[in-house]
């Protein structure tokens, strides 16, 4: 004989909304596909793709940092065979210029926190 049963069948209860939620939050909460980013007006001059840079921006940052401070490689070549200086500051802040337009108001909407700007300087206004 079960005591208390219907507070048991309110704990399971309980449990299955707790240990689902991460799945209903996903399905029914925050759009992660719109992130309100002003991009640079010439996106032609990227280095990359736009979805490549979406989906891969953070471990090409890091394949940068380990490849001009470890291996002391400073070239990066481009899928389309192009040329680039492997450089945060001098490469990809040249368009992407304003900190709180771009970098932060999708670092935000995706609760992501880089450590970039540990030793980076934070871009303020474009040119």
């Amino acid at each position: 004989m079960l005591y208390n049963k219907s507070a048991v069948y309110i704990g399971i209860v309980i449990l299955v909304i707790l240990l689902t939620s991460p799945f209903w939050v996903g399905l029914f909460g925050h759009n992660y596909t719109s992130t309100g980013i002003t991009t640079p007006k010439d996106q032609a001059t990227c280095i990359e793709n736009a979805d490549f840079m979406r989906a891969q921006h953070m471990r090409l940052l890091n394949e940068w940092r380990d490849k001009a401070l470890r291996d002391e490689t400073r070239t990066y070549v481009a899928t389309d065979g192009k040329k680039w200086e492997i450089s945060l500051q001098n490469t990809c802040m040249r368009c992407h210029t304003n900190y709180k337009s771009f970098c932060e108001k999708c670092h935000l909407s995706n609760s992501v926190s880089p450590y970039c700007w540990t030793c980076h300087i934070i871009p303020t206004e474009g040119k």
